[in-house]
């Protein structure tokens, strides 16, 4: 039984021990990365590009479809998604690499402002304080609109609106149901994705996205039932 205890403790102060050093290691790149590029500068940058398009100007279905399939708890939740974490975390301690993020919405903003798409340890570390610095200064709604416009929907297209405009000829302020969805399936995996590609494997995607906005109430099964009937093959 001592020998046990003895076991136990060591277990503990070794895990102390690693997380306080990962915790350094993160907090120290937090620091190094805002200190290049401050935070209120990165944000300037980013809503000055001419296909910037705030919150009220993109469609409340792309919201509803994006929130839904990627962090159907953006809203109500503050900070980091604990259970998501902790689900990623003994899914990369099994596989002994890093295979999940359990990122949040502005958990990928912050990834897409200052770190590579090369994940590690430190990197997620990283990400939280960037967190609460885009919560404390930002609404949810500017971080939506700010994760919308920055991220890759494949074919050559960043941002919400060049997407809007390039597969679909219209602004995402006028995006239909079967549009929103789709669209909103391409950030996960572009290059996968992209309609270069033909239609198979992002029509999966939409009713997956589908699927999730009837589980959380956006629509009715009838709405996903129409969408999937205008498919193209």
């Amino acid at each position: 039984m001592k020998i046990l205890k003895r076991l136990l403790g060591i277990i503990i102060i070794l895990g102390i021990a690693v997380a306080g050093y990962f915790g350094l290691e993160g907090y120290n790149r937090y620091k190094e990365a805002i200190t290049e590029l401050p935070l209120s500068i990165a944000i300037s940058n980013i809503q000055s590009d001419p296909n910037y398009v705030s919150y009220e100007q993109i469609d409340t279905d792309f919201v509803d479809a994006l929130v839904a399939i990627e962090d159907h708890r953006f809203f109500e939740r503050k900070g980091i998604d604990i259970v998501a974490i902790g689900r990623a975390f003994v899914s990369n301690l099994v596989s002994k690499e890093i295979q999940q993020g359990g990122s949040t919405i502005t958990q990928q903003v912050a990834k897409n402002i200052y770190f590579s798409n090369k994940p590690s340890f430190t990197r997620k570390i990283a990400e939280i304080f960037f967190v609460w610095d885009l919560e404390k200064e930002y609404t949810k709604e500017e971080i939506f609109a700010m994760y919308a416009n920055i991220i890759y929907y494949g074919d050559g297209y960043y941002g919400v609106k060049q997407a809007s405009n390039g597969y679909f000829n219209t602004e995402p302020d006028d995006l239909t149901l079967y549009e929103a969805s789709l669209l909103a399936g391409f950030p996960q995996s572009p290059s996968r994705y992209q309609l270069s590609n033909g239609y198979e494997l992002i029509n999966k995607r939409q009713k997956q996205i589908l699927k999730a906005m009837v589980d959380y109430g956006y629509i009715n099964q009838s709405e996903m039932d129409e969408v999937i009937s205008q498919q193209k093959q």
